[in-house]
């Protein structure tokens, strides 16, 4: 089961966050800058799952940004990092080519499409993974006609 959810730049600054497990404020404070200090200290020819206390953290590195996941002991780590890299395809697909700065940008978008998946998510499936992210209004995300008000 997947306990949360980070994407983060290369400064260590988380850009979003997702849990779905209850953490306390300032407990997803200290547990984000451990994370993210396992994760960023280490090297490309090392392995992307970490075990971490008492849960695993899987990692993806996209250019200046880094998707962790944390999982229970009993996930496939192979099907989180896929599921990882399905997610970056999506977006990259639905936003052409995600940034840090679209990541900042569309906060509120990402952080609707966590909503519509109130509980576990599981899923090795890159259309499922489409579903949460197509019920964003399109026209909403771009500027209208400059003659339209």
């Amino acid at each position: 089961m997947i306990k949360f959810f980070l994407m983060v730049n290369k400064q260590g600054q988380t850009r979003l966050s997702k849990y779905y497990e209850h953490v306390d404020i300032n407990k997803r404070t200290l547990l984000e800058t451990e994370v993210i200090k396992s994760c960023l200290s280490r090297s490309n020819e090392q392995c992307s799952f970490i075990e971490y206390k008492d849960f695993k953290l899987i990692y993806r590195q996209y250019a200046a940004l880094f998707i962790v996941v944390g999982v229970n002991d009993t996930e496939n780590e192979m099907a989180i990092y896929e599921f990882i890299h399905n997610f970056v395809e999506v977006l990259d697909e639905y936003f052409s080519r995600v940034s840090e700065l679209d990541v900042s940008f569309f906060n509120t978008v990402f952080h609707g499409t966590w909503q519509t998946h109130s509980g576990p998510y599981q899923t090795s499936s890159r259309s499922v993974t489409q579903a949460g992210v197509q019920w964003c209004d399109h026209g909403s995300l771009h500027p209208g006609s400059p003659g339209l008000k």
